[in-house]
């Protein structure tokens, strides 16, 4: 067994990892936008991503690239069996792009339409990104090489209820974030909805914690035998104490708790993936070594990354120092 699959595999959950923390909060935005209908407040929740929002793709666009070139069997299989919604995500993404950057220079009849598009493209993204999981959790008829089950199989009641969970997650990301960079009417605003965003959350997470083990076998198996069983423990106990933290930094009036343990327990949902499919990069029993490219090839893969990802994380870093702090409601990028 070799260990650069292990660390191959370690790079790709960071790059999603970053994906997932840094366009959630992004594509949040998009989801709370029919939550305020307030012109110059809209702006300003845009206006806080503006400088950074395109930025945050390079880490989808990273793990891609990792998973094709370090797991080219999980590549083939997962790109085959989503083909169907990855496509639809792609065009949700291009929706939201060109909405986010026409609703700023188009008139004022227009503008709604824009922002129509804005809301549906941000929308549509992250629920088919919650189903992706929720259908690689669910597994992949594999015959060899090759996938052999239905192109509509993340049409099933499972993935389709983790991408409405994702939907509820983007959205806590986006009010906390918001939280953090505004004040006065919107920060209230903002406070206000995050605590039932908060408690849907937890109720999510609740009913895929059951469902998941009754409904997979294998899973249930990682989760409740030795050694996982203590690693997966201490997690409802933190989820609880992210939660409650959240609550209570929002009734303080808190800044920057709120987003902070939202970015905490998204970390802490994302490990419980990790422990259900561990060490399966292609459900149910295809291990990271079986679908791993060979040595030489991790090898020199590796050289790049060690160059390409400091390089990203340095400029990810300064575009977030350069724009900190709150939006004002006459500051703009456009």
């Amino acid at each position: 067994m070799s260990d650069l699959a292990v660390i191959w595999f370690g790079i790709i959950v960071f790059a999603n990892l970053m994906y997932i923390v840094m366009d959630g909060f992004d594509l949040g935005i998009g989801i709370i936008f029919p939550f305020n209908k307030d012109k110059t407040e809209r702006d300003m929740m845009v206006n806080t991503v503006a400088p950074v929002w395109d930025g945050n793709e390079t880490w989808l666009v990273l793990g891609g690239a990792a998973l094709y070139g370090a797991f080219p069997l999980a590549y083939a299989v997962i790109l085959d069996a989503l083909s169907i919604p990855l496509t639809i995500m792609l065009f949700g993404l291009i929706l939201r792009g060109v909405a986010f950057e026409f609703r700023f220079k188009a008139t004022e009849h227009h503008r709604p339409l824009w922002d129509k598009a804005f809301i549906v493209g941000s929308y549509v993204t992250t629920f088919i990104q919650g189903a992706a999981v929720g259908t690689v959790l669910n597994g992949f008829e594999v015959s060899g090489r090759t996938f052999a089950g239905s192109a509509m199989s993340w049409l099933a009641p499972f993935p389709l209820f983790c991408g409405f969970g994702l939907l509820v997650t983007y959205a806590l990301l986006g009010s906390s974030w918001l939280i953090m960079k505004t004040e006065h009417d919107l920060h209230r605003k903002m406070s206000a909805l995050t605590p039932p965003l908060v408690l849907a959350l937890l109720v999510i997470i609740a009913i895929i914690s059951v469902w998941t083990p009754l409904t997979h076998m294998d899973i249930a198996h990682r989760w409740f035998t030795l050694p996982n069983i203590f690693w997966f423990l201490p997690v409802p106990l933190l989820v609880l104490m992210c939660a409650w933290g959240i609550l209570r930094g929002v009734k303080r009036q808190a800044h920057y708790s709120p987003f902070l343990l939202t970015l905490a327990l998204i970390f802490l949902g994302f490990s419980g993936l990790g422990i259900s499919i561990w060490p399966n990069i292609i459900p149910p029993n295809i291990s990271i070594w079986a679908a791993a490219s060979t040595d030489a090839s991790l090898k020199f893969m590796l050289f790049g990354a060690v160059i390409i990802i400091p390089v990203i994380l340095i400029y990810t870093f300064w575009s977030y120092y350069v724009f900190r702090g709150k939006i004002k409601a006459d500051e703009g990028y456009h």
